[in-house]
């Protein structure tokens, strides 16, 4: 597929001369990267005692060394199995879910060209709920076909899609976002009916509210194979970085400088699929994490791959845990859709994020 040179002003490509000078010195950037697995690791200690159990950022690190230890922690048996069976995998998640969409926001935004471009918008995210509600609520594959199974599928579809309606209405990065929107729109449509016409009251709220993003029932197994699919996307990702950066010059400018065009969109693609799909089917579908991140992280570092992918993955995983902190106490004793929590937080972030870009050319 031949997609169109970019058009609008508003590339993802090298900085401009005129912008803030970004982080470029190896030292700086060592000191950013373990300054940021500090902030995660503080992170999940402070948002794990939010609640009403009395934890504290104390408690949560003296029962962590009991466990490596073996001593014991002086906690009571409650307070260990809201740690280590509640809140802990669900921070880890929150975490996990960060870095992958943002790892995937970065990839797409680099493949297509395109500053718009990320799961959720792209309806990749859409197709993956599809995937997934015809396993749960219509048992597609009996057995053979698992939830994530089902959300990768989906998620491909969809991503097919795209591509296909793109490469038919032009090819222009515009038309790309288009053809994400009707993919959305389409993949909404097909979730919505099979949930209207095969599910009872029941499933169908745990399936809406699924749809838009909570992290409630996650459990030790989804972390681990959440943790695996995306730790396999960002060594992928971190392999491909050089290609990344030439496809953001263009994929004829990155054929010329030898990059085997075809595998490595392919590659990346399914690797963006599956990380969306594992995401997708754990933790329903969380919008503005892959726009948004990318381009505060590319603001900070810049553009090159080999130091923006690490940078937006971990500015991922520290929004998302804070966000999990605050969709689950804002309105407590329930839960704000994970989903819903992003887009309040985002849209305000990605408007600033416009506004400082409009005002450095």
């Amino acid at each position: 597929m031949t997609l169109a040179p970019e058009r609008t002003p508003a590339t993802v490509g090298p900085a401009s001369p005129h912008r803030r000078p970004p982080l470029r010195r190896p030292s700086a950037l060592v000191t950013l990267w373990l300054g940021g697995l500090g902030l995660l690791a503080v992170s999940a200690a402070l948002v794990i005692t939010i609640g009403p159990s009395g934890l504290t950022a104390a408690d949560v690190v003296q029962s962590a060394l009991a466990r490596l230890t073996g001593a014991d922690s002086g906690l009571t048996r409650i307070q260990e199995g809201i740690i280590w069976n509640l809140r802990l995998p669900r921070t880890l998640m929150a975490a996990l879910a960060g870095a992958g969409l943002a790892l995937c926001g970065v990839i797409l935004q680099s493949l297509l060209r395109n500053p718009l471009a990320d799961p959720y918008i792209l309806g990749i995210s859409s197709g993956a709920s599809t995937g997934a509600v015809l396993v749960v609520v219509l048992g597609v594959g009996a057995g053979a076909v698992g939830l994530t199974t089902g959300a990768f599928v989906g998620a491909l579809a969809a991503f097919g899609f795209v591509l296909v309606l793109a490469f038919a209405s032009g090819g222009t990065p515009d038309r790309v976002v288009l053809a994400g929107v009707a993919a959305t729109q389409l993949f909404s449509a097909v979730t919505s009916f099979v949930v209207y016409i095969a599910a009872d009251a029941e499933q169908t709220r745990g399936v809406l509210f699924w749809l838009l993003g909570s992290l409630a029932s996650v459990r030790w197994s989804d972390v681990a194979v959440c943790g695996v699919v995306v730790l396999l996307g960002l060594v992928a990702c971190l392999l491909h970085t050089s290609s990344l950066d030439a496809f953001t010059f263009g994929q004829d400018a990155a054929a010329a400088l030898g990059v085997n065009v075809a595998r490595t969109r392919l590659v990346l693609m399914v690797v963006t699929a599956l990380v969306t799909a594992v995401i997708v089917s754990t933790c329903g579908a969380i919008g503005f994490v892959g726009l948004v991140l990318p381009h505060a992280a590319r603001a900070l570092v810049g553009g090159r791959h080999r130091v923006l992918v690490p940078t937006a993955a971990l500015m991922g995983a520290v929004f998302v845990v804070w966000i999990d902190a605050v969709s689950r106490t804002v309105i407590a004793p329930q839960e704000l859709p994970i989903g819903v929590a992003t887009a309040l937080i985002g849209v305000p972030a990605f408007v600033g994020l416009l506004l400082r870009r409009g005002r450095g050319r």
